[in-house]
């Protein structure tokens, strides 16, 4: 495989795992658990998985300058809070819906982007939009919803999380000297999860929830899913692809979400949703393709 397409198929891989994530916490939410116990659950277990991955292959933390404690920090706050925002936004709509909104993040990415670099997105860029809204309006069957009848927390949480996650690409763009990746991930996972448990449940550690129901299962999936791959991936990733295009490929997330939940959680999926998967995957591809192109040129 080209080095060229090594580092975007890791976004790819990452955004995918991100897609499964609204599923998994319906699944859990019809077990009998909350929205909050089960995003806590993600972050506990994800920051123990970490932990173990950190002390089985690092060790030992080197020396962080200034700018990498701030990197450190803001990373690791912006992936409890788009976690949290997003598990809120799920009690208001439906897995699908909520994927459609959380996926507004890659023209505000890109959008960010833009404004941090002080320039406008170019034709491989715009092309790639102009499929990623047609994609997404299609492919979340928002043609065949009554919109006025989702609450507005819903579309505010939505929002928010899609927001949180495109600065947290941007944030996770900059390199850090010295620092490994399973470090990183170690000491973003444990902001993460200092910062869900003060805004969430932390209680499901000392009452019993998290060991003593099957809790545990979903926070193992969820983790995995939430925590270790993604932010895995996308350190090694992202400083490498840019935070335009990261934003871009991260649409991977649209199709399998909603694949995961026409699976899993038995939604329907009409010819005019599959339509829109097309079109989505085709503005994910187009940019990196015909970037590939002009510098082959």
């Amino acid at each position: 495989m080209k080095l060229q397409l090594f580092y975007p198929l890791l976004i790819i891989i990452a955004s995918s795992s991100y897609g499964l994530l609204s599923t998994i916490i319906k699944v859990a939410m019809g077990h009998g658990f909350t929205t909050s116990e089960a995003v806590t659950s993600q972050y506990l277990v994800g920051f123990v998985l970490a932990l173990i991955l950190f002390l089985f292959t690092q060790r030992s933390i080197p020396k962080i300058n200034k700018s990498g404690i701030i990197t450190i920090l803001a990373a690791g706050a912006l992936t409890a809070n788009t976690g949290m925002v997003y598990g809120l936004a799920l009690n208001y709509v439906t897995a699908s819906l909520g994927v459609v909104l959380f996926f507004q993040f890659t023209w505000i990415g890109l959008f960010i982007d833009c404004a941090l670099h002080k320039r406008w997105p170019n034709r491989f860029e715009a092309f790639s939009l102009l499929f990623l809204f047609g994609g997404t309006i299609l492919a979340a069957g928002v043609l065949d919803t009554d919109l006025s009848t989702i609450p507005w927390q819903g579309w505010v949480y939505g929002l928010l999380a899609a927001t949180s996650f495109a600065v947290f690409i941007q944030v996770n763009s900059r390199q850090i000297e010295g620092m490994s990746t399973i470090t990183r991930t170690f000491l973003m996972s444990l902001i993460a999860v200092i910062v869900i448990s003060i805004f969430l449940a932390p209680e499901i550690i000392w009452n019993g929830t998290l060991f003593n129901t099957n809790l545990w299962i979903f926070g193992i999936i969820l983790g995995v899913l939430g925590i270790i791959l993604p932010i895995l991936l996308f350190s090694i990733a992202v400083p490498k692809v840019g935070g335009a295009l990261s934003s871009i490929l991260s649409a991977m997330e649209l199709p399998v979400a909603i694949i995961a939940s026409v699976i899993i959680l038995h939604e329907t999926l009409t010819m005019l949703q599959l339509f829109g998967i097309v079109l989505v995957l085709v503005g994910m591809v187009l940019p990196t393709v015909l970037a590939q192109r002009k510098n082959a040129a």
